[in-house]
């Protein structure tokens, strides 16, 4: 598996941005970057995201069945470390973050077997963070 990757760039729409803003810097921990009046990059875990202001925008919700789990599609995040998933949830768990799905452990005991949490940021955006004991399960078969 390829360690040295390059940094992925992703911007949503969020109609309250000083909301959203508060959310991925203080909540998520994210380092802010540039930003106008209208927008505002952030260090995402070592990728690019922007949250861009937009008015009166419904996205659409549908969620897929993977694992017995109804899955939100579309949604986005990071792969973090064992540890590192651990303590952000338990960092989300004493903010009294409302989960789409509960951390958890899917697919225990086969191949992909992964830690992972769903929840909405203040506009809706679905994200899914996820770790696994054994990195090499990321793309296993």
């Amino acid at each position: 598996m390829k360690t040295n990757i390059q940094p992925f760039h992703l911007a949503i729409p969020v109609q309250d941005l000083e909301k959203c803003r508060r959310f991925y810097r203080d909540i998520l921990n994210c380092e802010e970057g540039r930003s106008a009046e209208h927008w505002v990059d952030f260090n995402f875990f070592g990728h690019q995201l922007v949250i861009h202001q937009k008015d009166a925008f419904q996205p659409e919700k549908i969620s897929n069945p993977v694992d017995g789990y109804n899955v939100p599609v579309p949604h986005f995040g990071v792969v973090l470390t064992w540890s590192d998933w651990q303590n952000l949830s338990e960092k989300l768990k004493a903010t009294n973050t409302k989960f789409i799905i509960e951390p958890c452990i899917r697919f225990k005991g086969k191949v992909g077997e992964q830690a992972t949490m769903f929840f909405n940021d203040p506009e809706n955006n679905a994200l899914e963070f996820k770790a696994f004991k054994d990195i090499g399960q990321l793309f296993a078969k």
